[in-house]
């Protein structure tokens, strides 16, 4: 996980995310993204030897549509946002807003693992 301030832009924030995971996740082929990073598809499968898919909304859909496997980040988000620390951004330091998401996350996974 990689936190950084709101001025930066997701795609760009995704080369020195990818570059902190390469070779911690031995099992990672293919990576899902939207549209915003097409632009770094051939750095990724150069540079992590992994395949970059970008999910796509139809062209001619000017309404909602779930898009397959985009799904799966907002409703982790939906999750992330029921807890109050990080219902907004009170953080000043976003490696504070990093140890939150992690608490959540792992609070989240324990319950799950107890419902089995």
């Amino acid at each position: 996980m990689l936190v950084l301030s709101a001025d930066v832009q997701d795609r760009d924030a995704a080369k020195p995310l990818l570059q902190k995971v390469r070779g911690k996740l031995p099992r990672l082929q293919v990576i899902w993204a939207d549209g915003a990073y097409a632009a770094i598809t051939s750095w990724v499968a150069s540079n992590c030897h992994w395949v970059l898919t970008t999910i796509l909304k139809p062209l001619h859909l000017h309404s909602f549509v779930v898009l397959p496997k985009r799904w799966i980040v907002e409703r982790t988000f939906a999750w992330l946002g029921r807890y109050r620390r990080l219902s907004k951004d009170y953080e000043v330091n976003p490696r504070s807003s990093e140890a939150w998401i992690y608490l959540a996350m792992i609070h989240r996974m324990s319950r799950a693992m107890l419902r089995c």
